[in-house]
């Protein structure tokens, strides 16, 4: 991913598009992820968890020379949407089997696995950067990136190949929607912290020259680089901190930690603003990989569909965040976007906060 996004200018300018049509093919990524997402938990409950997630990464890999093949826009379009339909494969199944090796071995490192997510997309656009700047032609780059995922994942795949989803005793009669009902607060929290993520990597910029007022663009952007790094530090403890609070504490509390950074960043003095989005970064980095977690652990369903409906739900968050955001910009300010995230995130807390109690009242009970 981070090999990608490198090379998106560069396409752009071999095929001669403007913002609009790049956006419109970005969104048809975006578009295959969700078209595939809910099929997943049965091509997972047929095929295998590990098996999937092997097919998945293989050809999510390789499905990212088809852009740099394209020759138009269409191409361009259409090679977008089959890397979505990977895209979209990967993620269940592999979030899928990191529950399941949990359950199985009683241990967490959903938090860790996400970590390891975001580094690899540092390092990739990191060393990509390297090899942009020794002139190696990006289709010879791609293939290298294709080949390296492939063999070590081959190598590593007899770890998790024979992985399937442990059956649980579910309710025949019910519908399905009826077993996603006690998905919706999670799937809630999951949309309102991804639309806040998408936001902050859209509108960080632009929120330092227009809000802070800096007018260096370069400077603009460290506030999404702090954001990017204590979410990705932040995920490496995220396994810790849950095993010894608890999922839901780590889900409040994270929250919390940032509400305080929106309250830092509101404030529009850059220093404090900067130190704001960081702390953003480590508040919002523990929350999504816990809920996935929790859903896996549902019952009355398999992991994958669970984990299928709550990032479904949370990927919409991500797409249609930005989208909002601009539109209560263009009506005020960048600002008043800002606060209104700081709104979710708090309703976000509020509904954890009444999991809590209720689960607590329960086991009391």
């Amino acid at each position: 991913m981070g090999t990608w996004v490198l090379y998106i200018p560069d396409i752009k300018e071999k095929l001669r598009l403007n913002d609009a049509e790049l956006g419109i093919a970005l969104f048809c990524l975006a578009a295959g992820i969700i078209l595939i997402l809910p099929f997943v938990p049965f091509l997972s409950k047929k095929i295998g968890t590990g098996k999937l997630t092997l097919i998945g990464i293989s050809l999510f890999a390789c499905s990212f020379i088809l852009p740099f093949l394209a020759t138009n826009y269409s191409s361009l379009c259409m090679s977008l949407f089959v890397i979505g339909i990977f895209s979209g494969t990967t993620d269940i199944t592999m979030n899928a089997l990191v529950s399941e090796i949990e359950k199985s071995e009683s241990s967490n490192f959903m938090s860790a696995a996400h970590g390891f997510f975001s580094l690899g997309g540092v390092l990739g656009a990191g060393i990509g950067s390297l090899l942009i700047g020794l002139y190696i032609p990006s289709l010879t780059h791609v293939i290298l990136m294709i080949a390296l995922v492939l063999i070590t994942n081959f190598i590593v795949s007899k770890n998790y190949i024979k992985i399937k989803e442990t059956s649980k005793n579910e309710d025949k009669s019910a519908s399905s929607f009826s077993k996603l009902i006690p998905l919706l607060g999670l799937a809630f929290i999951a949309f309102g912290i991804m639309a806040s993520e998408g936001a902050i990597e859209h509108w960080s910029n632009l929120y330092f020259l227009e809000i802070v007022g800096v007018s260096n663009k370069s400077v603009a952007g460290l506030g999404f680089v702090l954001f990017s790094t204590t979410m990705t530090i932040g995920r490496f403890f995220g396994d810790k901190i849950s095993t010894e609070i608890g999922g839901l504490k780590v889900i409040i509390y994270g929250g919390i930690l940032a509400s305080v950074g929106f309250g830092f960043v509101l404030t529009s003095q850059y220093l404090i603003t900067l130190l704001g989005f960081a702390i953003i970064g480590l508040g919002l980095s523990v929350i999504i990989p816990e809920i996935f977690r929790a859903a896996g652990k549902a019952k009355n369903i398999s992991a994958s569909a669970a984990i299928s409906f709550v990032s479904g739900v949370g990927f919409i968050g991500f797409l249609i965040g930005p989208v909002v955001l601009g539109f209560i910009s263009n009506n005020s300010n960048l600002k008043m976007s800002f606060i209104t995230l700081l709104i979710v995130v708090i309703i976000s807390i509020l509904i954890a906060l009444g999991k809590f109690k209720s689960n607590t009242s329960k086991n009391n009970n």
